[in-house]
């Protein structure tokens, strides 16, 4: 829509907004890219694409594949024979289409540059329908109280639409690991039970650690895709001791690497998520 799309949205999903065409500058079709770390490994699904140019940048620069989503006849087919003359044809598609009719599933790559309403009921699907470590790019809007992993703001004189500057916003679909989680470190003799309960919000992690009977909050925690990482203090026999998780999600399992911080005690971990919380409503805020 507003920068890349033309026409309306309107589905049971959204709400009916007239959104105009503004192309995207290039310095932000440029640093959008960089800052998804868009490589020849990706699929890339602009939503709202124009003219194309963010899918057949993709392509021409970093060898991704791509597809884009746009209500403009006109304007996909402006997408195609570009794709056409710079050889791109190959590796990008464009349809005429509701993005919100759009499987967004296979994409590792989600660009967008679409108003705050349409942002929104989008949120959703971005938060719960797509792979964990998919990545996010948001020109200028954001998407409300899921707050973005990493930002940048470049200065874009050209820019036809709002101040002189961008603002990009990229966000890694995190897994889900709400509940409780048990399992065991360690080998032999020195395995030990432990357990983590979790509380998410997007990729906000907060909760408790229980290490032989002992519990203790969660001082710092990190959640990026699949990745998670969580450490607190623990009462142990010579005081406390600083436990630490670091591993990842898949398929119901933690699997990764437990270290106690000072006592030279390491190894391997896992868990198994025994109580699944409740996803906490993607689309509040």
């Amino acid at each position: 829509m507003l920068g890349r799309a033309g026409g309306s949205v309107a589905s049971e999903d959204a709400p009916d907004v007239k959104v105009p065409y503004v192309p995207t500058p290039w310095p932000v079709v440029a640093a959008m890219l960089e800052l998804g770390e868009v490589g020849p490994r990706d699929l890339l699904i602009d939503l709202g694409s124009g003219d194309g140019r963010l899918v057949i940048e993709a392509a021409r620069a970093r060898g991704a594949r791509g597809l884009g989503v746009e209500l403009d006849a006109d304007l996909v087919q402006v997408s195609q024979s570009e794709a056409r003359r710079l050889g791109v044809a190959d590796r990008v598609r464009f349809l005429r289409q509701d993005l919100f009719e759009t499987d967004l599933t296979p994409a590792t790559v989600i660009t967008l540059y679409l108003l705050p309403p349409v942002m929104m009921a989008l949120r959703p699907r971005l938060a719960t329908g797509l792979a964990p470590g998919t990545r996010i790019v948001s020109h200028d809007f954001t998407l409300g109280d899921w707050v973005p992993d990493r930002g940048m703001k470049i200065d874009v004189p050209e820019k036809s639409y709002g101040p002189p500057y961008s603002t990009i916003h990229l966000w890694v679909v995190p897994a889900f690991v709400q509940g409780r989680w048990q399992g065991r470190f360690g080998s032999g003799s020195a395995e030990q039970a432990w357990a983590l309960d979790l509380q998410q919000q997007f990729q906000r992690v907060s909760g408790t650690m229980t290490v032989r009977g002992r519990t203790a909050r969660i001082d710092s925690a990190e959640l990026s895709g699949r990745r998670v990482v969580v450490a607190a203090l623990i009462e142990g026999a010579g005081g406390r001791e600083r436990h630490q998780f670091q591993g990842e999600v898949r398929a119901g399992l933690l699997e990764g690497h437990w270290r106690v911080e000072g006592a030279g005690a390491s190894g391997k971990a896992v868990a198994v998520h025994v109580t699944r919380g409740e996803r906490p409503p993607a689309a509040s805020r």
